[in-house]
């Protein structure tokens, strides 16, 4: 198990992670996501044994390998792999990219190359394996790189938005190489991602990042935002793209909102009641989050998501390019 105990992290002496702590258990694929600027790949780095926590400890397997002043020996960074949100490929043809890190730990040519091709062949690259890195897309460039780092076999797989070039098929790929590679052993998983559908979709442990720290609330519907200072009711209104949402705060200044989606009501129209925030758009998106439950997504010039039982859904009609009106109270957006 790969894990941190009380880490923070600065830059040029400004926090930019904080957490008492964080694991990624054998077997398990964690997602994490959040807005840009959260920490995800910072995140990312320290578990890939990149960089030094400024404070606290990484662990692997209940032992230290990197704090303050302890640098990870080869052979630990070794069982930790991470793939960027923009790998680099290195000289000659995909074969020899994927093959590399074999050859590298000892391999043979030969095992290196048909290792090679079965990782290429899972992730649906067994095509490029004779092309150049100036031949390929942004996305097949993305699975190669992965490709690479399961043919390795590392204990633990770090991906810094791994579909975010990919099409749909793509992506459904790899999430599905990615859960074959855990019931055939015990690989660790841990992505960043912006793309929530599949995040609840995929992973066993969904967490949520804002500001460098664990967010108590669902990842849907964080923004950052400039809270102006409050009326005497308390009340103030938050700009989040062309909407202005209304908030309880007794703070001003650089806050990041939470909306969390059981906490609004949907529905075709605007209709009385005491909520402050009733938003009229369009929806774009309807998925099942778990049973029973669907997440409804709408623009309203910023997405907004929330959660009906699949029989308000039903009822309500909601598809697609369907008119929808979101309404939540002042007292429903949480603040930190």
């Amino acid at each position: 198990m790969l894990e941190l105990r009380g880490v923070r992290h600065d830059y040029d002496g400004r926090t930019v992670l904080e957490l008492d702590a964080f694991a990624l258990k054998p077997g398990m694929l964690t997602a994490v996501v959040g807005p840009n600027g959260s920490g995800k790949s910072t995140l990312l780095r320290l578990l890939a044994l990149l960089e030094r926590p400024t404070a606290g400890a990484i662990l692997l397997d209940g032992a230290v390998v990197a704090d303050p002043r302890r640098r990870p020996s080869t052979r630990e960074r070794r069982r930790v792999t991470l793939v960027e949100q923009r790998p680099m490929l290195l000289r000659g043809t995909v074969r020899d990219n994927i093959a590399y890190g074999l050859r590298a730990r000892g391999r043979s040519a030969t095992a290196a190359a048909t290792a090679a091709a079965a990782a290429a062949d899972r992730l649906g690259c067994a095509g490029l394996l004779d092309r150049r890195r100036h031949e390929l897309s942004e996305g097949e460039v993305q699975r190669v790189a992965i490709a690479r780092a399961l043919a390795i076999e590392p204990d633990v797989l770090l991906l810094d938005e791994p579909a975010s070039a990919a099409d749909r098929a793509a992506a459904q790929t790899l999430y599905r190489t990615l859960a074959e590679e855990r019931a055939r052993r015990p690989l660790a998983v841990c992505l960043a991602s912006h793309q929530l559908e599949d995040a609840y979709r995929w992973s066993d442990d969904l967490r949520a990042l804002a500001d460098g720290r664990l967010s108590p609330v669902t990842p849907e519907n964080l923004f950052r935002v400039d809270l102006p200072p409050a009326g005497a009711d308390g009340m103030t209104h938050a700009p989040v793209g062309p909407l202005a949402i209304a908030v309880i705060a007794e703070r001003t200044g650089p806050a990041i909102l939470a909306v969390p989606p059981t906490d609004i009501f949907v529905s075709r129209a605007p209709l009385a009641s005491s909520a402050r925030n009733v938003f009229s758009g369009l929806v774009t998106r309807v998925a099942r989050h778990r049973p029973g439950t669907v997440h409804v997504t709408a623009d309203f010039g910023v997405e907004l998501v929330a959660t009906v039982t699949q029989e308000a859904a039903r009822e309500l009609g909601l598809a697609p390019g369907v008119p929808v009106t979101f309404a939540f109270k002042a007292s429903a957006v949480q603040v930190f």
